[in-house]
């Protein structure tokens, strides 16, 4: 056992070195790994029009977000989140102002299951707040 250990701590730095990759081919593993709202889709003409290899994708509405990331807590009421279309749940917040929805929606709300962003990593600001105002919008 001591041996294999022995072997593997000694192979480590030629491994770290067996995989040297080219400019080329690290670009091509960014462009792979890049968030979706940063690249083109397939078959988008714009961004092929423009010759680039990257694009921002256009913002997504308040509904895409709300569907992709929020419904799953705000249709069930899922850790204390008010519900889509409940006058009442939302009535209180909404007193706080649209400033403080945004900010709840961004930067999550401590001591409660709203997590930042309501967990979609790669929506802009400007999506959550389009989310928030669907929400509040559907909500009155």
């Amino acid at each position: 056992m001591m041996r294999v250990v022995a072997l593997i701590i000694a192979l480590m730095p030629a491994l770290t070195f067996a995989i040297d990759l080219s400019k080329s081919q690290r670009a091509e593993i960014e462009a792979r790994i890049k968030p979706y709202s940063q690249s083109c889709a397939t078959g988008d003409d714009s961004c092929a029009a423009a010759g680039a290899e990257t694009a921002v994708a256009a913002a997504r509405s308040g509904e895409d977000v709300y569907n992709g990331a929020c419904m799953a807590c705000h249709t069930t009421g899922a850790a204390g989140a008010p519900m889509l279309g409940d006058v009442d749940a939302w009535a209180s917040r909404m007193t706080k102002g649209i400033d403080a929805l945004y900010a709840s929606g961004v930067n999550g709300v401590a001591g409660t299951g709203m997590i930042a962003r309501g967990g979609c990593a790669d929506c802009s600001d400007e999506e959550i707040h389009a989310a928030v105002d669907y929400m509040v919008n559907n909500s009155q």
